[in-house]
């Protein structure tokens, strides 16, 4: 797997992640697609535009062989305001921007160069940007929720919201609840530790280190959202081509 990412425009970095460009080899083992909190606007070689997550759990990796894909991956917390439609139908699915935003997909066919495809991907994001700027309170939020210390419970008095509203604007904005976040960042965190490479370490010092509070939960999470319990996974991770999208 060819996977490279790099720094968005200055312009969209508050609503922008990166941007990335994949090349999907012949005969290779691929990791399925893992939850990172992430929505991303997708152009694929021979198909066109497509829209990735929000994911709660392992999608299949059905990209055909020799395809590249471009892509701009947005912000925890920026998707459903940026894109102008609540995040949450969209879960865990892989919409053709063609069925979202029709008046849009016709710039981006398969035809195209992968150069091409990312710049035009690029100029949409910009454009939905300006005109739906992502919710200050929501990145917020998002950003709060990666300490693994923070109790989720407190979330709605951090950032001066009414736990109806905060649950409201989040699940438009991200595409599901705070606390399904925070556990998807505890396990990305996990995952990191484990293609980190610093050491020998138990699965279990890993699990307390990623904020677990033991293996036990650690193992519920990863079938959760990888399919796999932890000892598994992390013998995939070190066969596979990549850990997400």
């Amino acid at each position: 797997m060819s996977y490279v990412e790099w720094a968005p425009p200055e312009s969209l970095r508050g609503a922008v992640a990166c941007l990335w460009r994949s090349t999907v080899p012949q005969r290779v083992s691929r990791m399925p697609i893992l939850p990172d909190g992430c929505v991303d606007l997708i152009w694929q070689s021979g198909h066109g535009a497509f829209l990735a997550g929000p994911d709660t759990g392992p999608v299949p990796d059905e990209v055909p062989s020799g395809r590249t894909l471009v892509g701009v991956r947005l912000r925890p917390g920026a998707g459903g305001t940026v894109l102008g439609m609540p995040l949450e139908p969209l879960r865990n699915l892989r919409p053709g921007l063609a069925a979202l935003r029709p008046e849009t997909a016709g710039r981006l066919p398969g035809d195209l160069t992968p150069a091409e495809a990312l710049g035009r991907l690029v100029t949409l994001t910009g454009r939905l940007s300006e005109e739906r700027p992502p919710d200050p309170a929501m990145l917020e939020a998002a950003r709060l929720l990666r300490d693994p210390h923070l109790r989720v419970r407190e979330l709605g008095e951090r950032l001066g919201l009414g736990d109806r509203q905060l649950r409201r604007r989040f699940t438009a904005a991200v595409g599901y609840g705070p606390k399904t976040l925070h556990r998807v960042f505890r396990f990305r965190r996990f995952l990191s530790l484990l293609t980190e490479g610093t050491g020998p370490h138990s699965i279990g010092e890993l699990a307390v280190r990623a904020g677990y509070v033991d293996q036990a939960h650690l193992s519920r999470e990863t079938v959760e959202f990888a399919g796999l319990p932890p000892a598994a996974l992390a013998r995939r991770l070190s066969t596979s081509s990549r850990v997400t999208g």
